[in-house]
């Protein structure tokens, strides 16, 4: 996959917050080399966030949100400042441009509070600097924390603003893993992939692909079939598969193909231990089994399509959950962008793989759940758990298991 095919939840989120007039979209415009963001003397000019995929060199794949001013004023002023704020949620790095030739005001010292407490890594941009004298320029360098002083209009050490933000990037690596971690060289892992109405035409979904990519990189050998053939894959095979990673939906057929003997998981759960809170996600799943008449469950998912008759958030869990659980459940529904805040009606969260999302924000979902005391799982750990395979589909991530309560 190159680095113009990298997904989105895959990129560094860079959010770019300031007042209106601050020059943040110039700034944009002058570290791409484009013209992205509209440029307006006319404050309010970006009235939502607007989410940029770029490659830039040195950073690599990111993505740049330009943000609503965070003074804005009014009805509308306020909406606009209270969703710019919900982006650092899923920043990594947070960019402060100040208007250099008014200088830092009280409004961003309460933006850089916010930034601070979120305990992101941030940059000051002291932008128009072409405006200001040289000796106020100085004084800028030396504020006392990680600034820069720039000009979108002359270009000036715009070139030095991208090289520090780049500098900033590999403290945010990790060794994460989806399933390279799990394998040895030439290992087999057999990937059951149904192709049904839901599926999009002519391509795998963002979580088969990303699998397919890590076992190549562990130098393992990947097997992907239908469920169908999925019983003469395995006897066809010289070795015994590692693993067999199957869509959750087809967990109840592929349980009873898979011998016990090989080890089985699913899709969903490999992302919720990549991105997510596996530890939390098989305490939720268990505590299915308590719900009462009228609990309301919230199904979540974070990318937002078309739905299908046989959609597995809208349709087919809630279909398995009231069958299982024998109950009158009430469901609601999120998706893409859209998480509720306030969950002290919620019973239980079922939240999707989070591949579209970024780490930052999935995170950022699972600890504002867990904050109000609600349950939070995964599709595929509680299809899991519905299809009584729960232990075995978690037993390959041995880093868990001691950790694995027994009940809540």
């Amino acid at each position: 996959m190159g680095l113009n095919s990298t997904p989105n939840g895959e990129r560094i989120h860079i959010g770019i917050f300031g007042r209106m007039n601050s020059g943040k979209s110039s700034i944009i415009n002058a570290i791409t080399g484009q013209s992205l963001s509209i440029v307006s003397k006319t404050p309010g000019t970006t009235t939502d966030p607007v989410y940029k995929t770029m490659e830039i060199l040195p950073l690599g794949p990111v993505v740049i949100i330009d943000t609503p001013g965070l003074d804005d004023k009014g009805e509308l002023g306020t909406q606009r400042v209270s969703k710019g704020y919900e982006v650092l949620d899923k920043t990594d790095i947070a960019v402060l441009v100040v208007d250099a030739a008014i200088g830092k005001s009280v409004e961003d010292e309460a933006i850089l509070q916010r930034i601070r407490k979120k305990g992101l890594p941030y940059l000051v941009v002291y932008n128009k600097a072409d405006l200001r004298e040289q000796i106020v320029a100085e004084q800028v360098e030396n504020m006392g924390e990680k600034s820069i002083w720039v000009s979108s209009k002359t270009m000036e050490n715009i070139f030095e603003l991208k090289e520090i933000l780049a500098s900033m990037i590999p403290n945010l690596s990790n060794d994460k893993r989806i399933i390279a971690d799990l394998l040895e060289p030439q290992d087999v892992v057999i990937l059951v992939v149904p192709i049904d109405s839901a599926a999009p035409k002519g391509r795998l979904i963002l979580p088969q692909q990303q699998v397919i990519r890590d076992i190549l990189e562990a130098g393992a050998i990947s097997v992907v079939v239908q469920t169908e053939v999925l019983k003469s894959a395995i006897e066809s095979l010289k070795q015994k598969p590692r693993l067999v990673v199957t869509d959750s939906q087809a967990f109840g057929e592929v349980k009873k193909i898979v011998p016990e003997d090989i080890e089985l998981t699913s899709f969903s759960i490999l992302m919720a231990r990549y991105k997510g809170n596996l530890t939390e996600a098989v305490k939720g799943a268990r505590l299915i089994d308590s719900l009462e008449d009228g609990a309301k469950i919230l199904i979540s998912e974070g990318c937002t399509h078309h739905r299908q008759c046989d959609d597995i958030g809208t349709v087919k869990l809630p279909k398995w959950i009231k069958t299982f659980t024998g109950k009158e459940v009430v469901f609601e529904h999120t998706s893409g962008t859209e998480f509720k805040k306030d969950l002290s009606e919620v019973s239980l969260v079922v939240h999707c793989g989070g591949c579209m999302l970024n780490e930052k924000e999935m995170q950022s979902r699972i600890r504002r759940t867990l904050e109000q005391d609600i349950p939070i799982t995964n599709y595929g750990i509680l299809i899991a758990h519905m299809n009584g395979i729960l232990e075995r589909s978690i037993e390959p991530f041995s880093e868990f298991r001691h950790k694995l309560p027994i009940e809540r």
